[in-house]
């Protein structure tokens, strides 16, 4: 899989998460800015899903099974949007903590799935 990619998007979903855990710091809920960058973690995730797809359609296989990477490519897909859906429904600092901590899930899911392709 493209190592760039996954390296990139882990790192935006931690920025995110700090970002977030800083706002919780603060005792603030999510806010507009909070949700653009959601937005750009979660189009990274949407390019990874469909290069993922890709390279599976095209004979490539991970090392540890197709059906555990696609999983994990789908979990990475919701991880995000799932926090932020969350977050709106806790309009406290409480939303931002779910925020954070998604972000920082994504970035676990993303360092699993190099290593299920075989990085």
């Amino acid at each position: 899989m493209l190592n760039a990619l996954t390296l990139v998007t882990g790192v935006a979903a931690l920025l995110l998460a700090a970002w977030c855990g800083w706002a919780a710091h603060r005792d603030q809920p999510t806010k507009d800015w909070h949700f653009i960058g959601m937005a750009v973690v979660s189009l990274l995730a949407v390019i990874q899903l469909v290069v993922g797809i890709v390279l599976l359609v095209r004979g490539e296989k991970p090392e540890q099974g197709t059906t555990i990477f696609v999983a994990y490519l789908l979990g990475a897909f919701a991880c995000v949007p799932a926090a932020g859906f969350m977050s709106l429904a806790e309009r406290t600092r409480w939303g931002s903590v779910t925020v954070a901590a998604g972000g920082v899930v994504l970035a676990v899911l993303e360092v699993r799935l190099y290593d299920i392709w075989g990085g």
